[in-house]
């Protein structure tokens, strides 16, 4: 009677190996989402919905007609968040980050440093105040290559959005007229941004110099964005 016992039993232990090696094998761990290669594309086409709660973006690399291509990046904005906190991930689900920004008082006001998924700072921009009375400018950091300043190409543009946010309520509402940024280093243009005219928010990001860190163009895209209603 105990050899059966013993006998039944292993053949139990038996079958429970077997049931846990097949199920292992139907569902195999899941991996790290490998970031896209975005370094080596030059115009991205960055589209942004709204709902209730939040913004949603997606960054896609823009097609020879300038239609979107394949998606790269989404960023999500909460409506009343705290300025500038701006995740921007590899995929819709939001498990990998490709970088994220955030908002810091300093001497030029607010810097907004921008991070890699391990928090490694690699670039920084923000508002140049003074310059920015009647164009907007910005400046952009990414260390050890270049210094961007990107100013609004338009004055006509420029003084519009000036006199708008002075009108009472129209300064909560986003400037819908579409304009453009250019980012020179020493005069030489290198980067633009451009928010076409449309019944949806849509910027077309086109990078000239291949050492611009295309993380860093998409994050203050983003910012171009989220940070017009502040």
């Amino acid at each position: 009677m105990d050899s059966t016992c013993t006998e039944s039993s292993t053949g139990t232990g038996a079958e429970k190996d077997k049931a846990a090696a097949d199920f292992t094998k139907a569902t195999p761990a899941p991996t790290a989402a490998a970031a896209p290669d975005i370094q080596s594309h030059d115009t991205f086409v960055i589209r942004k919905t709204l709902s209730l709660t939040a913004g949603e973006y997606v960054v896609s690399v823009a097609r020879p007609d300038g239609s979107e291509g394949e998606p790269v990046a989404y960023a999500r904005e909460k409506r009343l968040s705290l300025r500038g906190q701006v995740t921007v991930y590899t995929d819709a689900s939001r498990k990998s980050v490709l970088a994220a920004f955030k908002g810091r008082d300093h001497e030029v006001g607010y810097m907004y440093d921008v991070r890699d998924a391990s928090g490694q700072p690699f670039g920084s921009f923000y508002e140049d105040a003074g310059a920015s009375f009647l164009r907007r400018t910005w400046q952009v950091r990414q260390p050890g290559t270049m210094k961007l300043t990107g100013r609004e190409r338009s004055r006509v543009v420029a003084f519009v959005r000036f006199v708008w946010e002075f009108v009472p309520y129209l300064e909560y509402v986003p400037f819908i007229w579409p304009y453009r940024f250019q980012y020179t280093e020493s005069g030489k243009p290198l980067m633009t941004v451009t928010k076409k005219l449309g019944l949806h928010t849509r910027y077309v990001l086109e990078i000239l110099a291949p050492d611009i860190d295309r993380r860093l163009a998409i994050a203050h895209t983003l910012a171009l964005d989220a940070l017009e209603v502040d």
